[in-house]
């Protein structure tokens, strides 16, 4: 039992049909914008970059933003230092008072710490951070140093 011309013609038909249907698929796809829709997740990433890394406005905010958390866990440090000072001489309401805000500027200071750490980590903040700043800050030390 042979193949028949007949035969061998209605297949090649039917792949060049099949071909033809796939290629005029594809075509449809670019033609109608199914091109956007592929590259999408490409061109978004690529545009997210620009807006951020790519903007002067951001690398500047971002370089003045490590500045600003470190010297704000610095000011807490400060005050509570101040604070603490004043609490020998305190009437006990004014200890009760000082010991509250010695607590929150506490909570405060390690906000700040851990907001500069966690930003400090992030990829496409870090290239931001001045030289002299430090790469990660300690909430265990007593005195933050921001510049060397």
């Amino acid at each position: 039992m042979g193949v028949t011309g007949g035969e061998v013609r209605l297949r090649t038909r039917i792949v060049g049909w099949i071909i033809g249907v796939a290629s005029l698929s594809v075509i449809a796809t670019f033609v109608f914008g199914g091109a956007g829709w592929i590259t999408a997740p490409f061109r978004g990433a690529v545009e997210e970059r620009e807006n951020t890394v790519g903007s002067g406005a951001f690398r500047q905010s971002t370089y003045q933003e490590f500045f600003d958390l470190c010297e704000a866990a610095q000011n807490a440090e400060g005050t509570i230092e101040a604070l603490k000072e004043e609490r020998g001489s305190a009437s006990a309401a004014r200890r009760t008072r000082i010991d509250q805000s010695v607590m929150a500027l506490t909570a405060s200071r390690t906000e700040s710490i851990n907001d500069y750490n966690s930003k400090a980590a992030q990829e496409h903040r870090a290239p931001f951070r001045d030289r002299d700043l430090p790469y990660r800050l300690d909430a265990d030390d007593d005195d933050t140093v921001c510049a060397k």
